[in-house]
C-alpha cells in the first residue's frame, strides 16, 4: 500500500509517470498476491513444515486393511496410506513397548544404549542427548505429546500418570485417563480362564495389563483414545500459526481390549478365521523362540482365540476412528498442506500365529510394523525398501530442512519419497531379551535369521521368507544351509560391532 500511494501521488504530480501504474499492478499480480496466498495457505517454502506423529500401541500390519487384512476395517489409516508413502517392510528395533519407544525417540539401537526395560531411555543416553521431539523443540518448534509416546503401563493410563515420560522433550504434555479394564460394560477374560469361571482382572492388578481382557463398553464411558484425539485436535487449532511437533499416543489395540459395544458388532467371533495350526510346529523352534504367551500356557480354547482376534479387530477399528478425527482437524484447519504426518506402531502383534500371542517374539508378525509417512508435495507411493523405526528421527529432521544430529544411528528415508522404488538399506535389525539372554534378528530380502545368545548357544532359526513367509520350516540346523547360517552370523556380528560404535560412552553389555 505504501508503494501504491507513492506511485499514485507521483502520477498526480507528473503525468509522464503514468506508465508506472500498469507496471505496478503487473508487479502485484506476479509477486505480492501469490506471496500472500502462500502465507495464508501455509505453503511458503520458507515456512518450517509441521510434524504430526501418530503412534498406536501393539498394532500389527496383519490387522490393517491398507496392508494385508481386509477383514479388519481401518478406513482412516487406509486413506492416509493412499495419500502418503506406505512402507511394506518396516521393523521395530525391540518388540516390546518401552525399549522400542526409547530407541525410536532417541535414535539409537537398544544394543547401543542397553535400554531393554520399561524406561524412557534418557537414563542411559544422558542429559546432553536430544530426543527426536527435543531436537525439534530446540529448533524453534512447539512440542507436545498427548497419551503414550515414551513408555506408560496400563495402570499409568488408568490413573493419568506420566509413566516413563521424558519431560525435556515437550513444551506441554497431557495424559488421557480412562477406566480401561474397570469400564462399565460386558467383560470377559479369554486367557488363563479355560472354563470361563475366572472373573476379569481389574483395578491395580498390574499383571492384568498383559492379559487379554475384553470390555464391550456401554454408552457414555470415557475412552483414553477419544480423549487423546480431542486434545490433539485442540492443540492443532491452538498452535496452527507456529511450527509444531505434536505427538499423538493412541493406546489401542493394547490390552485390555476396550471399545464400545458397537465396535464389536462387525466382528462376531464365530466368524473369525484362526491362523493355520501346523502339527509339531514348535519342534524345530529353540526354547527362547517359543513366545512368552501362547495358547498353551494361556489355556485358551479355540473359541477364546477367536474372541481375542475379534476384540483386537474391534479395538483397532475404534482406534482408527480416532485417527480419522485427528486427520479431519488437520484438514479443517488448513494444515495438511504443510504438515508431515507419520502413522506407525511401536511393534507388531501376534494373533495366534504358531499359537503365539502378543509381542516379544522375533517372528515376523511381532517385529514388522505399519509405517505410513505423508509428506506435502510428494506423490503417493508404496515402498519396499527396508525401513526401521530408528530411521524416523533422521528422516523427519531432513524433510524439515534441519541438520541431522551427529551420532544417531538411524538412516534417513528421505530419498525414498522421490524414488520409492530405490532402497536405503538392505536389512532390518531387531533384538529382544528374555531370561537374561539376548535374541537377535537379521531380516534380509530372502532370509529371517534369529540367534539366541551372542554365540548362538541358545539356538538359531533361519527362514526362507520367499518360500516360507509364515516361518514354519526352520532351516538353521539343516546341513545344506550351513553356509547361509555362517553368512547371516557374519552379518549379525558386523551389525553388533556397528551399533556398539557410538558416541554414548556406554559399555556394551551383551549376554550369552
Amino acid at each position: 500500500m505504501i508503494s501504491f500511494k507513492f506511485y499514485r501521488d507521483d502520477w498526480n504530480r507528473k503525468e509522464s509517470t503514468k506508465g508506472l501504474i500498469p507496471l505496478f499492478f503487473a508487479f502485484s499480480l506476479l509477486y505480492i498476491f501469490p506471496a500472500y496466498s502462500q502465507q495464508v495457505e501455509g505453503n511458503d517454502p520458507n515456512d518450517k513444515p509441521n510434524v504430526l506423529f501418530i503412534i498406536s500401541d501393539d498394532l500389527t500390519t496383519t490387522a490393517l486393511s491398507s496392508y494385508e487384512n481386509s477383514a479388519c476395517s481401518t478406513p482412516n489409516i487406509d486413506k492416509l496410506a493412499s495419500e502418503g508413502t506406505r512402507f511394506n517392510r518396516a521393523y521395530c528395533q525391540y518388540p516390546v513397548c518401552g525399549p522400542s519407544r526409547a530407541s525410536l525417540m532417541f535414535g539409537y539401537y537398544p544394543t547401543a544404549t542397553t535400554t531393554y526395560g520399561y524406561v524412557s531411555g534418557r537414563e542411559n543416553v544422558g542429559p546432553e542427548k536430544e530426543s527426536w521431539a527435543q531436537f525439534f523443540r530446540n529448533n524453534g518448534y512447539f512440542t507436545a505429546r498427548v497419551g503414550k509416546i515414551f513408555h506408560m503401563g496400563s495402570v499409568d493410563i488408568m490413573k493419568g500418570r506420566n509413566g516413563q515420560d521424558d519431560p525435556a522433550s515437550w513444551d506441554e504434555r497431557y495424559n488421557s485417563p480412562a477406566p480401561e479394564v474397570n469400564a462399565r460394560g460386558e467383560s470377559e477374560l479369554v486367557q488363563k480362564n479355560p472354563f470361563g469361571t475366572r472373573p476379569i482382572l481389574k483395578g491395580e492388578d498390574v499383571n492384568g495389563g498383559n492379559l487379554m481382557n475384553i470390555v464391550k463398553t456401554e454408552p457414555g464411558v470415557e475412552h483414553t483414545d477419544v480423549k487423546t484425539a480431542e486434545k490433539i485436535s485442540e492443540l492443532l487449532r491452538e498452535h496452527k500459526n507456529e511450527p509444531f511437533f505434536i505427538a499423538a499416543g493412541l493406546f489401542r489395540p493394547h490390552v485390555p481390549f476396550v471399545a464400545p459395544k458397537t465396535s464389536f458388532e462387525p466382528y462376531p467371533h464365530e466368524e473369525m478365521v484362526l491362523p493355520p495350526k501346523v502339527i509339531n510346529d514348535w519342534d524345530d523352534i529353540p526354547e527362547q523362540g517359543i513366545n512368552y504367551v501362547t495358547s498353551v500356557n494361556g489355556q485358551m480354547t479355540e473359541e477364546q482365540e477367536k474372541k481375542a482376534i475379534a476384540a483386537y479387530y474391534a479395538s483397532t477399528e475404534f482406534m482408527d476412528e480416532q485417527v480419522g478425527k485427528i486427520l479431519s482437524t488437520l484438514e479443517e484447519e488448513g494444515l495438511d498442506d504443510n504438515t508431515i504426518v507419520i502413522m506407525t506402531s511401536d511393534h507388531g502383534y501376534l494373533l495366534g500365529e504358531h499359537r503365539f500371542w502378543m509381542k516379544v517374539s522375533l517372528m515376523e508378525e511381532s517385529v514388522r510394523v505399519p509405517l505410513i509417512i505423508k509428506v506435502p508435495g510428494k506423490e503417493p507411493a508404496v515402498c519396499n525398501s527396508f525401513a526401521e523405526l530408528i530411521d524416523l528421527y533422521p528422516t523427519i529432521a531432513e524433510l524439515a530442512g534441519l541438520e541431522v544430529p551427529v551420532g544417531i544411528q538411524g538412516t534417513s528415508l528421505a530419498p525414498l519419497f522421490d524414488n520409492p522404488e530405490s532402497e536405503v538399506k538392505d536389512m532390518a535389525f531387531s533384538v529382544s531379551q528374555r531370561n537374561g539372554r539376548m535374541g537377535y534378528l537379521v531380516r534380509t530380502d530372502k532370509w529371517a535369521y534369529m540367534q539366541y545368545g551372542d554365540d548362538g548357544s541358545g539356538g538359531m532359526e533361519l527362514y526362507d521368507m520367499q518360500l516360507d513367509s509364515k516361518q514354519f520350516n526352520n532351516l538353521a540346523n539343516h546341513p545344506r544351509y550351513k553356509s547361509m547360517v555362517d553368512e547371516m552370523q557374519k552379518r549379525l556380528n558386523e551389525k553388533l560391532i556397528d551399533v556398539k560404535t557410538n558416541d554414548l560412552n556406554i559399555k556394551y553389555s551383551g549376554s550369552n
